[in-house]
């Protein structure tokens, strides 16, 4: 068993809870697409996280205050925010997700393990206006089904692959914004050559390619640059960033 396996046991018993739950649908805030932002960029596009705690780290930051950080994000010129909202094993909540979206004024990515359209539902009535779909937690039935569904609702998707067999079936979908996750799910080990290769598979110029994982350096933002990234998602090295404001200045590479 992976820790993937028990993360979508867990979510399997989520969605069975939120098929008996109402939501309330809170105001929809008119905000640039994260496409939009990353077409008008000339330097790397920063999609900034909001993260307590992760299986892999264990805790991080779980005093965060959302709206600091969020304002922080803002602030600094992140093109995104993402915000997890998986509660077991990150101890994130849709309650992050909602007071973040009242914070700010830029695209939020609902970071979660999606196996159902009402746990779509319940991102979009929160204020997210990106999902992410993994594929490796999906049957490709199902990531047709949810990529269909979120479109259908206006929502952007990260569709996020960790190897050859999965870019494979994502590009199947000729999506706009593919996330390149560098850690390995079964070890959990990073290598950033796992963005080199992956993207390399990627024709479509069109195509907005994110590097996600194992961003702590200068060096590192510039290696998934050359790679063909525009965006990267950092979490862990700007929550326990000295300086956030000069790692974030760090990580803004001109794409030219």
């Amino acid at each position: 068993m992976t820790i993937l396996n028990d993360i979508l046991t867990e979510k399997k018993m989520e969605v069975s809870k939120l098929k008996k739950d109402s939501f309330i649908k809170g105001p929809e805030k008119k905000v640039p697409t994260f496409k939009e932002r990353v077409q008008q960029s000339s330097h790397m596009n920063i999609i900034a996280e909001i993260k307590r705690a992760s299986p892999s780290k264990g805790e991080i930051d779980l005093g965060v205050d959302p709206i600091v950080r969020a304002k922080q994000y803002e602030q600094l010129g992140a093109a995104a925010i993402s915000v997890l909202t998986d509660e077991p094993f990150f101890k994130g909540s849709m309650d992050d997700l909602r007071l973040v979206r009242e914070a700010v004024d830029i695209p939020i990515l609902c970071k979660d393990f999606i196996i159902d359209p009402i746990q779509i539902d319940f991102a979009k009535a929160n204020g997210a206006n990106i999902i992410l779909l993994i594929v490796a937690a999906l049957s490709q039935e199902e990531l047709v089904e949810l990529y269909q569904y979120a479109k259908e609702l206006n929502l952007e998707v990260l569709i996020e692959v960790h190897n050859e067999e999965e870019m494979k079936r994502a590009l199947g979908l000729n999506p706009e914004i593919i996330g390149i996750n560098n850690r390995n799910l079964k070890s959990f080990d990073v290598s950033l050559a796992t963005t080199e290769k992956l993207a390399a598979m990627i024709s479509n110029a069109d195509t907005i390619i994110v590097s996600e994982s194992g961003m702590k350096t200068k060096a590192n933002v510039e290696l998934a640059r050359d790679a063909g990234a525009k965006a990267i998602l950092v979490g862990e090295t700007f929550m326990l960033a000295e300086d956030l404001a000069k790692k974030f200045q760090e990580f803004q590479v001109d794409l030219t």
